[in-house]
Protein backbone atom coordinates (compact mmCIF):
# COMPACT_ATOMS: atom_id res chain seq x y z
CA UNK A 1 0.00 0.00 0.00
CA UNK A 2 1.49 3.32 -1.11
CA UNK A 3 0.90 6.76 0.36
CA UNK A 4 -1.91 7.65 -2.07
CA UNK A 5 -3.88 4.51 -1.19
CA UNK A 6 -3.39 5.12 2.55
CA UNK A 7 -4.65 8.70 2.24
CA UNK A 8 -7.64 7.49 0.23
CA UNK A 9 -8.42 4.88 2.87
CA UNK A 10 -8.20 7.43 5.68
CA UNK A 11 -10.48 9.85 3.80
CA UNK A 12 -13.00 7.09 3.16
CA UNK A 13 -13.01 6.03 6.81
CA UNK A 14 -13.52 9.65 7.91
CA UNK A 15 -16.38 10.14 5.45
CA UNK A 16 -18.03 6.91 6.57
CA UNK A 17 -17.80 7.84 10.24
CA UNK A 18 -19.27 11.27 9.53
CA UNK A 19 -22.21 9.84 7.60
CA UNK A 20 -22.79 7.24 10.33
CA UNK A 21 -22.86 9.93 13.04
CA UNK A 22 -25.38 11.97 11.05
CA UNK A 23 -27.55 8.92 10.41
CA UNK A 24 -27.69 7.56 13.96
CA UNK A 25 -28.53 11.00 15.40
CA UNK A 26 -31.67 11.47 13.35
CA UNK A 27 -34.84 11.75 15.52
CA UNK A 28 -36.28 8.64 13.92
CA UNK A 29 -33.21 6.66 14.95
CA UNK A 30 -33.11 7.92 18.52
CA UNK A 31 -36.26 7.04 20.43
CA UNK A 32 -36.61 8.45 23.97
CA UNK A 33 -36.29 5.93 26.76
CA UNK A 34 -38.99 5.18 29.31
CA UNK A 35 -37.10 7.10 32.00
CA UNK A 36 -36.91 10.17 29.77
CA UNK A 37 -40.67 10.00 29.08
CA UNK A 38 -41.76 9.79 32.73
CA UNK A 39 -39.12 12.12 34.17
CA UNK A 40 -41.24 15.34 33.87
CA UNK A 41 -44.01 13.74 35.98
CA UNK A 42 -41.70 12.76 38.86
CA UNK A 43 -40.71 14.79 41.89
CA UNK A 44 -37.39 16.53 41.49
CA UNK A 45 -36.93 17.50 45.15
CA UNK A 46 -34.40 15.29 46.91
CA UNK A 47 -35.44 13.97 50.30
CA UNK A 48 -31.92 13.20 51.54
CA UNK A 49 -29.86 15.31 53.89
CA UNK A 50 -27.83 18.13 52.43
CA UNK A 51 -24.73 16.66 54.10
CA UNK A 52 -24.91 13.67 51.75
CA UNK A 53 -25.34 15.63 48.52
CA UNK A 54 -22.37 15.09 46.25
CA UNK A 55 -20.88 18.07 44.52
CA UNK A 56 -21.43 18.23 40.80
CA UNK A 57 -18.08 17.69 39.14
CA UNK A 58 -19.39 19.29 35.94
CA UNK A 59 -18.42 18.30 32.46
CA UNK A 60 -15.24 16.32 32.13
CA UNK A 61 -13.95 18.22 29.13
CA UNK A 62 -16.19 21.28 28.99
CA UNK A 63 -17.86 22.04 25.64
CA UNK A 64 -16.24 19.02 24.00
CA UNK A 65 -18.14 16.64 26.26
CA UNK A 66 -21.41 18.51 25.73
CA UNK A 67 -20.96 18.13 21.99
CA UNK A 68 -20.05 14.43 22.14
CA UNK A 69 -22.16 13.46 25.17
CA UNK A 70 -24.82 11.54 23.23
CA UNK A 71 -22.30 9.53 21.24
CA UNK A 72 -20.17 8.80 24.30
CA UNK A 73 -23.22 7.74 26.35
CA UNK A 74 -24.32 5.22 23.74
CA UNK A 75 -20.80 3.89 23.28
CA UNK A 76 -20.30 3.57 27.03
CA UNK A 77 -23.61 1.72 27.41
CA UNK A 78 -22.58 -0.81 24.78
CA UNK A 79 -19.09 -1.06 26.24
CA UNK A 80 -20.43 -1.85 29.71
CA UNK A 81 -22.00 -5.06 28.41
CA UNK A 82 -18.57 -6.59 27.86
CA UNK A 83 -16.96 -5.60 31.15
CA UNK A 84 -17.66 -5.85 34.87
CA UNK A 85 -21.08 -4.84 36.12
CA UNK A 86 -21.98 -1.28 36.95
CA UNK A 87 -22.31 -2.19 40.63
CA UNK A 88 -18.82 -3.67 40.68
CA UNK A 89 -17.37 -0.61 39.00
CA UNK A 90 -19.24 1.70 41.39
CA UNK A 91 -17.78 -0.26 44.33
CA UNK A 92 -14.26 0.10 42.90
CA UNK A 93 -14.76 3.84 42.43
CA UNK A 94 -15.94 4.07 46.04
CA UNK A 95 -12.84 2.23 47.24
CA UNK A 96 -10.67 4.58 45.18
CA UNK A 97 -12.33 7.63 46.76
CA UNK A 98 -13.50 9.02 43.42
CA UNK A 99 -16.82 10.85 43.25
CA UNK A 100 -17.45 10.20 39.56
CA UNK A 101 -20.16 7.85 38.37
CA UNK A 102 -19.51 4.62 36.45
CA UNK A 103 -20.76 6.32 33.28
CA UNK A 104 -18.20 9.09 33.67
CA UNK A 105 -15.42 6.56 34.26
CA UNK A 106 -16.48 4.61 31.16
CA UNK A 107 -16.43 7.87 29.21
CA UNK A 108 -12.85 8.55 30.32
CA UNK A 109 -11.93 4.96 29.51
CA UNK A 110 -13.47 5.33 26.07
CA UNK A 111 -11.49 8.52 25.50
CA UNK A 112 -8.30 6.70 26.46
CA UNK A 113 -9.20 4.03 23.91
CA UNK A 114 -9.84 6.71 21.29
CA UNK A 115 -6.49 8.32 22.05
CA UNK A 116 -4.82 4.94 21.55
CA UNK A 117 -6.67 4.51 18.26
CA UNK A 118 -5.57 7.94 17.01
CA UNK A 119 -1.96 7.28 18.03
CA UNK A 120 -2.06 3.84 16.43
CA UNK A 121 -3.51 5.15 13.17
CA UNK A 122 -0.94 7.94 12.99
CA UNK A 123 1.94 5.57 13.69
CA UNK A 124 0.57 2.95 11.29
CA UNK A 125 0.18 5.48 8.48
CA UNK A 126 3.74 6.68 9.07
CA UNK A 127 5.09 3.11 8.97
CA UNK A 128 3.05 2.25 5.88
CA UNK A 129 4.25 5.43 4.18
CA UNK A 130 7.87 4.43 4.86
CA UNK A 131 7.21 0.88 3.68
CA UNK A 132 8.17 -0.75 6.99
CA UNK A 133 4.88 -2.60 7.45
CA UNK A 134 1.70 -3.53 5.62
CA UNK A 135 -1.95 -2.75 6.29
CA UNK A 136 -2.48 -5.78 8.55
CA UNK A 137 0.49 -4.83 10.70
CA UNK A 138 -0.86 -1.30 11.02
CA UNK A 139 -4.28 -2.59 12.06
CA UNK A 140 -2.68 -4.90 14.63
CA UNK A 141 -0.62 -2.02 16.04
CA UNK A 142 -3.73 0.15 16.26
CA UNK A 143 -5.63 -2.60 18.06
CA UNK A 144 -2.81 -3.10 20.55
CA UNK A 145 -2.67 0.62 21.37
CA UNK A 146 -6.46 0.77 21.74
CA UNK A 147 -6.41 -2.20 24.10
CA UNK A 148 -3.51 -0.64 26.00
CA UNK A 149 -5.44 2.60 26.50
CA UNK A 150 -8.55 0.74 27.66
CA UNK A 151 -6.69 -1.50 30.10
CA UNK A 152 -4.35 1.30 31.22
CA UNK A 153 -7.23 3.35 32.59
CA UNK A 154 -8.49 0.33 34.54
CA UNK A 155 -4.97 -0.37 35.82
CA UNK A 156 -4.61 3.18 37.13
CA UNK A 157 -7.89 2.78 39.00
CA UNK A 158 -6.64 -0.42 40.63
CA UNK A 159 -3.34 1.25 41.56
CA UNK A 160 -5.21 4.14 43.15
CA UNK A 161 -7.32 1.69 45.18
CA UNK A 162 -4.20 -0.02 46.52
CA UNK A 163 -2.53 3.29 47.33
CA UNK A 164 -5.61 4.59 49.15
CA UNK A 165 -5.99 1.37 51.14
CA UNK A 166 -2.35 1.62 52.20
CA UNK A 167 -2.89 5.22 53.36
CA UNK A 168 -6.00 4.20 55.31
CA UNK A 169 -4.16 1.35 57.03
CA UNK A 170 -1.30 3.72 57.92
CA UNK A 171 -3.75 6.21 59.48
CA UNK A 172 -5.91 3.65 61.26
CA UNK A 173 -3.83 2.89 64.42
CA UNK A 174 -3.44 6.55 65.42
CA UNK A 175 -7.10 7.37 64.79
CA UNK A 176 -8.23 4.26 66.65
CA UNK A 177 -6.19 5.29 69.69
CA UNK A 178 -7.60 8.83 69.51
CA UNK A 179 -11.08 7.36 69.42
CA UNK A 180 -10.22 5.11 72.38
CA UNK A 181 -9.09 8.17 74.36
CA UNK A 182 -12.34 9.97 73.53
CA UNK A 183 -14.43 6.96 74.53
CA UNK A 184 -12.42 6.54 77.72
CA UNK A 185 -13.14 10.18 78.57
CA UNK A 186 -16.87 9.44 78.59
CA UNK A 187 -17.99 10.19 75.04
CA UNK A 188 -20.20 7.87 73.01
CA UNK A 189 -19.02 6.09 69.88
CA UNK A 190 -20.75 8.59 67.58
CA UNK A 191 -19.34 11.60 69.45
CA UNK A 192 -15.87 10.05 69.41
CA UNK A 193 -16.11 9.54 65.65
CA UNK A 194 -17.19 13.15 65.22
CA UNK A 195 -14.29 14.43 67.32
CA UNK A 196 -11.72 12.31 65.50
CA UNK A 197 -13.09 13.40 62.11
CA UNK A 198 -12.88 17.08 63.08
CA UNK A 199 -9.41 16.90 64.61
CA UNK A 200 -7.68 14.87 61.89
CA UNK A 201 -7.07 14.97 58.15
CA UNK A 202 -6.64 12.21 55.64
CA UNK A 203 -8.46 9.46 53.78
CA UNK A 204 -9.77 7.66 56.86
CA UNK A 205 -10.79 10.95 58.44
CA UNK A 206 -12.87 11.71 55.35
CA UNK A 207 -14.59 8.34 55.69
CA UNK A 208 -15.33 9.07 59.35
CA UNK A 209 -16.84 12.41 58.32
CA UNK A 210 -19.07 10.57 55.90
CA UNK A 211 -20.23 8.23 58.67
CA UNK A 212 -21.03 11.22 60.89
CA UNK A 213 -23.01 12.82 58.05
CA UNK A 214 -25.03 9.64 57.60
CA UNK A 215 -25.83 9.39 61.31
CA UNK A 216 -26.94 13.02 61.41
CA UNK A 217 -29.19 12.31 58.44
CA UNK A 218 -30.98 9.62 60.45
CA UNK A 219 -29.03 6.48 59.58
CA UNK A 220 -28.26 4.26 62.62
CA UNK A 221 -24.60 4.21 63.60
CA UNK A 222 -24.28 0.44 63.17
CA UNK A 223 -25.76 0.62 59.67
CA UNK A 224 -23.49 3.52 58.69
CA UNK A 225 -20.47 1.60 59.96
CA UNK A 226 -21.58 -1.47 58.02
CA UNK A 227 -21.78 0.49 54.77
CA UNK A 228 -18.35 1.96 55.58
CA UNK A 229 -16.91 -1.55 55.98
CA UNK A 230 -18.53 -2.81 52.77
CA UNK A 231 -17.36 0.26 50.88
CA UNK A 232 -13.66 -0.11 51.74
CA UNK A 233 -13.49 -3.94 51.93
CA UNK A 234 -10.45 -3.98 54.25
CA UNK A 235 -10.33 -6.88 56.77
CA UNK A 236 -8.83 -4.79 59.59
CA UNK A 237 -11.55 -2.17 59.25
CA UNK A 238 -14.19 -4.91 59.10
CA UNK A 239 -12.96 -6.17 62.50
CA UNK A 240 -12.97 -2.57 63.76
CA UNK A 241 -16.60 -2.14 62.69
CA UNK A 242 -17.59 -5.48 64.22
CA UNK A 243 -16.01 -4.49 67.54
CA UNK A 244 -17.82 -1.14 67.64
CA UNK A 245 -21.12 -2.78 66.64
CA UNK A 246 -20.86 -5.39 69.38
CA UNK A 247 -19.89 -2.75 71.93
CA UNK A 248 -22.79 -0.48 70.95
CA UNK A 249 -25.37 -3.28 70.89
CA UNK A 250 -24.26 -5.08 74.09
CA UNK A 251 -22.76 -2.25 76.09
CA UNK A 252 -19.29 -3.79 76.41
CA UNK A 253 -16.23 -1.55 77.04
CA UNK A 254 -15.20 0.04 73.77
CA UNK A 255 -11.89 1.71 74.67
CA UNK A 256 -10.05 -1.57 75.31
CA UNK A 257 -11.39 -3.03 72.07
CA UNK A 258 -10.15 -0.04 70.07
CA UNK A 259 -6.70 -0.14 71.68
CA UNK A 260 -6.33 -3.87 71.01
CA UNK A 261 -7.38 -3.44 67.40
CA UNK A 262 -4.89 -0.60 66.91
CA UNK A 263 -2.15 -2.83 68.33
CA UNK A 264 -3.23 -5.69 66.05
CA UNK A 265 -2.97 -3.42 63.01
CA UNK A 266 0.52 -2.33 64.08
CA UNK A 267 1.54 -5.98 64.47
CA UNK A 268 0.19 -6.78 61.02
CA UNK A 269 2.13 -3.83 59.57
CA UNK A 270 5.33 -5.08 61.22
CA UNK A 271 4.78 -8.59 59.87
CA UNK A 272 4.15 -7.27 56.35
CA UNK A 273 7.30 -5.16 56.63
CA UNK A 274 9.35 -8.20 57.60
CA UNK A 275 7.87 -10.21 54.72
CA UNK A 276 8.64 -7.39 52.29
CA UNK A 277 12.20 -7.22 53.64
CA UNK A 278 12.57 -10.97 53.05
CA UNK A 279 11.37 -10.64 49.47
CA UNK A 280 13.71 -7.72 48.86
CA UNK A 281 16.60 -9.72 50.30
CA UNK A 282 15.99 -12.49 47.77
CA UNK A 283 15.67 -9.94 44.98
CA UNK A 284 18.97 -8.34 46.01
CA UNK A 285 20.72 -11.68 45.46
CA UNK A 286 19.93 -11.59 41.72
CA UNK A 287 22.55 -8.95 40.77
CA UNK A 288 24.98 -10.55 43.22
CA UNK A 289 24.67 -14.02 41.69
CA UNK A 290 24.40 -12.99 38.04
CA UNK A 291 26.59 -9.89 38.11
CA UNK A 292 29.17 -9.64 40.88
CA UNK A 293 29.94 -13.36 41.24
CA UNK A 294 30.69 -14.00 37.51
CA UNK A 295 32.84 -10.87 37.43
CA UNK A 296 34.80 -12.10 40.46
CA UNK A 297 35.33 -15.48 38.81
CA UNK A 298 36.56 -13.77 35.65
CA UNK A 299 39.02 -11.65 37.64
CA UNK A 300 40.34 -14.75 39.41
CA UNK A 301 40.60 -17.05 36.38
CA UNK A 302 41.62 -14.66 33.59
CA UNK A 303 45.24 -14.05 34.77
CA UNK A 304 45.91 -17.78 34.91
CA UNK A 305 44.43 -18.33 31.45
CA UNK A 306 46.49 -15.45 30.10
CA UNK A 307 49.70 -16.96 31.52
CA UNK A 308 48.87 -20.37 30.08
CA UNK A 309 48.27 -18.89 26.65
CA UNK A 310 51.48 -16.88 26.93
CA UNK A 311 53.42 -20.01 27.85
CA UNK A 312 52.14 -21.90 24.81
Amino acid sequence: MNGHAAATLAAGVGLGLGLWLVFVRLPAMRRPTFAERVEPQLRSVASRSGLLIQEDAGALFGPLERILRLMVSDAVTRLGRFNISVKGLAARLERAGRSESPLEFRAVQLLWTGAGMVAGLALSLALVWQGRTNAMGGLALTGVLMLGGYLGCDYLLGARIKRRQALIMAEFPALAELMALAVGAGESAGSALDRVARQSHGELSGEFSRIVAQTRAGTPLVEALGSFSDRLAIPALARFVDGISVAVNRGTPLADVLRSQAQDVRDVAKRELMEAAGRKEIAMMVPLVFGVLPLTVIFAVFPGLALLQFGF
